[in-house]
């Protein structure tokens, strides 16, 4: 049997070490090193394809790469190369990039957006969304609906013994967080109340309670408006990307102006307006969207009495962080004598409603 190299390397080491012991200690890491040497030498030349493969590989990488072609163009070839960019291009120096503080921006109300002279062509249900409804012709044309004088009494809540429940819906929280269940939309029973405009809609089951709200207001000589009582999916739509558009065109990314646009419009499928339980409500003396309407006697009235109805202040003022919606002293929602006085009066939100007791 022929003898490899390997062999006689190892018996040629082995031999010196044992006729001198003191060369021991230095032929033993020369030993392991040359092991190692002849076992590399045999893996490779055991998987040598493999290897040329991936030589080739990463040699046609290099060589193709952007980085390396630099490497293979002569100066003169850059200098007669094709530029494709016009010599009045190659001039043009780009802006200073601005950084853009989105507090800067105002937010924008629902009527902001629109262009002078224009107005919302849509329709809600035979009901022009963009109408504004007096309470005195929302109360003649609605006289059978009338509530009793002592409606207010009948319906006060014992809000102490009351056991509320998740599955109410009075109760349903819709936000960001929280969007309206596929299929909850079409299964709210729309109620008509019948105007000198046409009819307006909203949730039927919180109609008598609203009635008796504007009669109460007009008793104490406040006349409130009511706005957008109902929106339904399309019209809660356009409303948003107005506004994304609006903040797009003033230099604003869309993740920016859908951020923005989000803090004073609430995303489509996630609007109380589209439950039927949330009203805007003015006054015919103050009529825009604006937080000057807190000041108004409509305002003060609203948040000193809406509870007595059922309807909260939905979006109160030092609870953006929770709401996540800015201070709009004319947004209120349904929820119900009983959890509108709970909620009233330990001045919280809707939010902190379900978090401690649902």
């Amino acid at each position: 049997m022929e003898v490899t190299l390997e062999e006689r390397f190892r018996k040629k080491l082995l031999k010196i070490g044992k006729r001198n012991r003191f060369l021991r200690f230095c032929i033993i890491p020369v030993l392991a090193l040359g092991m190692f040497f002849f076992h590399a030498i045999k893996y490779f030349r055991g998987n040598g394809k493999r290897f040329i493969v991936l030589a080739t590989t990463f040699c046609l990488f290099v060589v193709y790469s952007s980085f390396s072609f630099p490497m293979f163009i002569s100066e003169a070839e850059t200098e007669d190369a094709w530029n494709p960019i016009s010599d009045d291009a190659q001039d043009i120096v780009l802006a200073e990039e601005v950084e853009i503080n989105l507090e800067d921006f105002e937010l924008l109300d629902d009527d902001d957006v629109l262009l002078e002279g224009e107005a919302f062509s849509e329709m809600v249900h035979g009901m022009d969304i963009g109408e504004r409804y007096n309470a005195s012709d929302i109360l003649e044309y609605n006289q059978d609906r009338l509530p009793a004088d002592n409606y207010e009494s009948a319906a006060a809540g014992d809000y102490e013994n009351y056991e509320f429940s998740a599955d109410d819906w009075r109760l349903i929280l819709i936000n960001k967080q929280n969007s309206i269940p596929e299929g909850y939309e079409e299964e709210v029973p729309l109620g008509n109340i019948k105007t000198m405009k046409g009819i307006m809609h909203c949730d039927e089951r919180i109609i008598d309670d609203l009635l008796a709200m504007i009669q109460a207001a007009k008793d104490d000589g406040v006349t409130l408006q009511i706005i957008s009582p109902y929106r339904d999916l399309k019209y809660q739509e356009n409303l948003f990307n107005r506004k994304v558009t609006y903040y797009m065109n003033e230099g604003l990314s869309y993740m920016e102006a859908y951020q923005l646009a989000s803090q004073a419009v609430t995303v489509p499928n996630a609007s109380e307006h589209q439950l039927g339980l949330a009203l805007d409500i003015v006054t015919d003396t103050f009529t825009q969207l604006k937080e000057g309407f807190a000041d108004t006697e409509a305002g003060k009235w609203l948040a000193a009495n809406s509870y007595r109805y059922g309807f909260i202040l939905r979006y109160p003022k030092g609870k953006e962080d929770i709401t996540c919606i800015e201070y709009e002293p004319w947004h209120f929602r349904y929820v119900g004598v009983e959890a509108a006085t709970l909620i009233t009066e330990k001045g919280i939100t809707l939010e902190e409603f379900w978090e401690e007791y649902l």
